[in-house]
């Protein structure tokens, strides 16, 4: 570990001293913690962003298929094999 220094508001440290003494833990645990919320959080936003990105790609598409149509073609087709059995 790698000892640093930080500044802290009042109200910031005596959130961290109230998590501190309520989970019985340091006040470092508590930082490190959170620092390492915030890193994962934020190395999940371009991931996310991706997502995003291609969420409703299709939604202007004019040239598909009706999905309830091929669903009852599907079911046609099953029921005659099955029938034809």
């Amino acid at each position: 570990m790698k000892r640093t220094q930080i500044y802290l508001t009042e109200e910031e440290k005596k959130a961290i001293e109230k998590l501190s003494d309520e989970r019985g833990t340091t006040q470092s645990n508590i930082i490190r913690e959170a620092i390492d919320e915030y890193v994962a959080r934020e190395k999940e936003k371009p991931r996310k962003k991706s997502i995003m990105d291609f969420a409703g790609i299709w939604k202007d598409k004019k040239d598909l298929p009706d999905i309830d149509e091929l669903r009852d073609e599907w079911e046609e087709r099953l029921d005659q094999i099955y029938n034809d059995r």
